[in-house]
């Protein structure tokens, strides 16, 4: 079930809540030439946090500053792919159950049939999971 397994980062934007936000920093990030493989967000009253893995973070990272993105940090997260398949999210969270493991945060992508699903998660003992992934 899971292809690939590896320690990244996450870039964490956080900004005043207002329609278009995601529209511009994707257009920001994407001007650069730079993909971003993973996103999610959410938002709480006044304030929204967008999560992003992208190809690379060093290159987006500065290129929103410029933009006036200031409010930026990096996470540790875990990116798995996993088959493509019925089940296979259930396999893998439950193998963290089993290891006592609590995921604080999980996003996804997925695409059509062939290529792998993407999972980001950040959790309790993150080189707990890799050893486990990796075995």
């Amino acid at each position: 079930m899971i292809k690939a397994a590896r320690l990244g980062k996450e870039i964490v934007v956080t900004v005043v809540n207002k329609i278009g936000i995601l529209a511009d920093i994707s257009k920001i990030v994407s001007s650069h030439g730079i993909n971003i493989e993973a996103v999610a967000g959410y938002a709480v009253n006044n304030e929204a946090k967008v999560m992003l893995v992208t190809v690379d973070n060093l290159r987006a990272t500065d290129a929103l500053k410029k933009a006036g993105y200031n409010s930026l940090k990096e996470n540790e997260v875990i990116v798995v792919d996993l088959e493509n398949k019925p089940g296979a999210l259930r396999i893998v969270t439950e193998q963290l159950a089993v290891l006592g493991i609590d995921i604080k945060q999980i996003y996804g992508t997925v695409c059509s049939a062939g290529c792998p699903a993407r999972m980001v998660l950040t959790t309790s003992d993150n080189e707990k999971v890799l050893v486990a992934f990796k075995k």
